[in-house]
């Protein structure tokens, strides 16, 4: 009863006049992944992925955001959010009472895909469950298999403390020996296997890790007595500053970010996580980490559910397979299919990607072409995020190694793919590249490549302008967009746009792109104004947005400028949306829907207007006050005609999702947005596959 007071005073204070606490909005995103573990529309296996990914989410929310408010809380304390008025304590509290109810969730949710699994073959063992004989199997591999990757320490003078490193597992045992008290420390290796599987039969049974831990981690410590014993996990925060200061001027960027990296490991804790909250050892951790009870969260079973992940191997593959989606490959458009040149195609229409529906091997075939055709004379790139095996950076460093420049302006502060980014800098510069880390204090999150060849005696230009990194793992995973195009005007921008990265300059005006931190939100604002106008004028002003999250409060109050002088706003924002539509006289002209699927929704789209005269760019930013004036991003128009009826169709498609689609409210809740009798099922994901399969 406590908690749940404590949670309807929380929603009550995330939510205030036309505006949602970011926080808040963010974890109502998490509950929607969450939703996602129980919805019938998912394969079982996929339902355990999910439940998996909520974790996942979670843990890193804690790590950057819950580690920036506590941050804020102890730099300025008072200092209120912009949108609903708390400060860092406030909305702590509220994400404490908020999350406490979603662990619950998360357990039920746990229980109902247990029993599903048990149905279809796999049975994950709790400790009342296992038998004798299945103890003694269990005992035999823990001591076997476990015991050598455990690391021990008990507390005493020689032994004093313990640092709980980042969300690694621990046992932690009260001991008594000859009359004496200590405390004992368990940590298991990362690499152990989570779950044995005990004994054969029709049903595999199997044992997690953790129930192995707690059931025989103790006989670890011979000679002694255990009192007491609880399971605990820290997390630690993350938000490290990245901001180059006066004592790093003398330093290679990169040095300064290696040392950022070791600083994260030894940040103050902001969860702690027990499988007992009546423990008595429960004041003992949290004096250790240096953290008050507000941090503690009770979890009995499991901190990570990741090991749902591997549950289909035991089962034949005939049997994960039924339980999985169906296999999945980006087609290739048969246009492109064995053309001698890619470069000659592009110079003669527009190409549009559409991943994962489209396959990236063509912008990487291109970059490949590029390495060896004797018209390229350079190739600029920006690099936030690659993939650990990468035929970009290969094709980069061919390229360089045959006599062409190569610009790669590598962003070393991307958080946590920070390390990956280092080797890849380091990779490309060897080989003979030029690295920029970015632009002074900005970072800079576009995507975009410039490919400049010699054609005769004049130069012309390929450019590729996404959504979405240049990775292709994620490209599998990730929707976005991609227009390459030969446009000259566009291509002299983006040579533009690699000069002013190279001498720091963010005050340039480009003839078609928006570029942040300068004109993106202004030329944004200003399309929305142009749709005022022509509501105001008696007209139709209509605009449509595509975005992962929208928290920026000058955009907002444009978009409730907007609402009020009739225009007509439909956003379809993935994760955080701090915009309530639906209040009378300020937002009833808005509609925000979310869709969270099989894929995760990565695009930005933004359209103004209709018809003929409609506009629509495409994005490497959010409308979030990070991305509009603390990165350097671009918002690129879609010039070709029958490219922009392409993105505007997946546009407007995906805001006719009816089945994985929910609706804010507004009382600031999301509801599925259902059917009407007699209105076809709708699933946007589901019918971009299908129209993909045709290509195949």
């Amino acid at each position: 009863m406590k908690d749940d007071n404590a949670l309807s005073k929380a929603k009550k204070r995330f939510i205030r006049g036309i505006y949602i606490n970011r926080e808040y909005s963010w974890l109502q995103f998490n509950s929607r992944v969450l939703r996602q573990a129980s919805d019938p529309t998912n394969p079982l296996l996929e339902q355990c992925k999910f439940l998996s990914i909520f974790g996942s989410n979670l843990d890193e929310f804690f790590m950057v955001r819950v580690g920036s408010l506590f941050n804020e809380n102890v730099s300025d304390p008072e200092e209120e959010e912009n949108k609903t008025g708390l400060t860092p304590a406030k909305q702590l509290a509220g994400i404490m009472a908020v999350v406490r109810r979603q662990y619950k969730e998360r357990a039920s949710a746990y229980h109902a895909l247990r029993k599903r699994l048990s149905k279809a073959g796999v049975r994950i063992l709790t400790d009342e469950e296992i038998t004798p004989r299945q103890n003694e199997l269990c005992k035999e591999y823990f001591l076997e298999h476990i015991t050598p990757l455990l690391s021990l320490m008990v507390l005493d003078a020689k032994h004093p403390m313990i640092r709980f490193e980042n969300m690694r597992h621990y046992m932690l045992y009260e001991l008594e020996k000859n009359g004496r008290r200590m405390m004992g420390v368990l940590y298991v290796n990362p690499a152990a296997e989570r779950l044995f599987l005990a004994g054969s039969g029709k049903k595999a049974k199997v044992v997690p890790l953790e129930v192995l831990l707690r059931r025989f981690g103790h006989l670890s410590f011979t000679g002694y007595t255990v009192k007491h014993r609880i399971m605990l996990r820290v997390t630690r925060n993350a938000d490290v500053n990245t901001d180059i200061g006066d004592a790093d001027e003398g330093h290679d960027f990169s040095y300064v970010m290696r040392k950022t990296i070791e600083r994260r490991s030894r940040l103050g804790a902001v969860r702690v996580e027990v499988d007992d909250l009546s423990s008595p050892l429960c004041e003992f951790v949290l004096r250790q980490v240096g953290a008050d009870k507000e941090c503690l969260l009770e979890e009995p079973e499991f901190f990570s559910y990741s090991f749902l992940g591997g549950v289909g191997s035991y089962m034949t593959k005939e049997q994960a397979a039924a339980l999985k989606y169906p296999p999945f490959k980006g087609a290739v458009e048969p246009s492109l299919q064995g053309v001698p040149s890619l470069i000659d195609c592009i110079s003669e229409r527009d190409l549009f990607l559409s991943y994962p529906y489209d396959s990236m091997s063509p912008l990487v075939e291109l970059l490949e072409e590029c390495a060896k055709d004797e018209r390229v004379l350079s190739v600029m790139i920006t690099i936030y995020r690659l993939a650990s095996h990468s035929r970009i950076a290969d094709a980069l460093v061919r390229a360089c190694e045959n006599g062409k420049e190569v610009t790669a302006v590598i962003e070393l502060s991307a958080r946590f793919d920070e390390e990956n980014n280092l080797h890849f800098a380091e990779k490309l510069r060897e080989a003979g590249c030029n690295i920029i880390y970015g632009m002074g204090n900005y970072k800079v999150h576009s995507k975009i490549v410039s490919i400049v060849l010699k054609k005769g005696q004049e130069l012309a230009y390929i450019t590729h302008l996404g959504t979405g990194n240049y990775n292709e793992s994620t490209a599998k995973q990730y929707t976005d967009l991609n227009v390459i195009t030969a446009n000259e005007e566009i291509g002299e921008d983006a040579v533009a746009f690699f000069r002013n990265i190279g001498i720091g300059n963010t005050e340039f005006s480009y003839k078609h792109l928006l570029v942040a931190p300068e004109t993106l939100k202004a030329g944004i604002l200003a399309r929305i104004d142009g749709e005022i106008a022509k509501a105001q004028a008696g007209g139709r002003g209509v605009v449509a947005m595509k975005m992962n999250s929208l928290t920026d409060k000058t955009v907002i109050d444009k978009l409730v400028e907007a609402s009020c002088a009739g225009v007509q706003i439909e956003l379809l924002v993935r994760g955080i949306c701090c915009l309530r539509p639906g209040v009378e006289g300020k937002t009833e002209n808005i509609a925000v829907t979310s869709v969270v699927g099989r894929f995760l929704e990565h695009s930005r789209i933004y359209s103004f207007g209709e018809g003929e005269e409609r506009v629509t760019y495409i994005s490497s930013a959010d409308m979030m006050t990070r991305n509009t004036d603390k990165r350097v991003e671009i918002a690129a128009p879609v010039l070709d005609r029958e490219v922009e009826e392409q993105v505007y169709s997946y546009l407007r498609l995906m805001l006719s999702d009816n089945v994985k689609a929910m609706r804010l409210c507004s009382d600031g809740v999301y509801r599925p947005v259902g059917r009407e009798e007699g209105e076809p099922e709708v699933n946007g994901q589901e019918a971009c596959i299908a129209a993909a399969r045709e290509k195949l």
